[in-house]
């Protein structure tokens, strides 16, 4: 497969998971890091990581509202529930395969 090609896939996939995500609004973060091991704000970390890696300079902020669609703040208030002790208690049990970039001391 040629390189371009290839990239433009990558790319068309990535946007498929965003858009998924972006429309799982039910979906709440800590089930997906206690599942997958990453979250939307992981996926905006790997955002932003990867525009540094092409010297384009992007806040963390901007690389979430990318990923959620809005702001932060505003998808935190719409959407996001309260851990819950079973919820809190899973996500520090899978901490070590929690995908590294998460910013907590899980995996690679």
């Amino acid at each position: 497969m040629d390189e371009n090609i290839r990239i433009q896939i990558e790319a068309a996939a990535f946007r498929g998971l965003v858009e998924h995500l972006q429309r799982r609004t039910d979906v709440q973060n800590i089930d997906l890091m206690n599942l997958a091991g990453f979250c939307r704000n992981c996926l905006s970390k790997w955002y932003r990581n990867a525009a540094a890696e092409r010297g384009v300079e992007m806040s963390y902020d901007q690389a979430r509202e990318t990923i959620y669609g809005m702001s932060y703040t505003e998808w935190k208030d719409r959407y996001q529930q309260e851990a819950t002790p079973e919820q809190a208690r899973r996500f520090e049990e899978t901490l070590p395969l929690h995908a590294f970039v998460s910013g907590h001391s899980g995996g690679s």
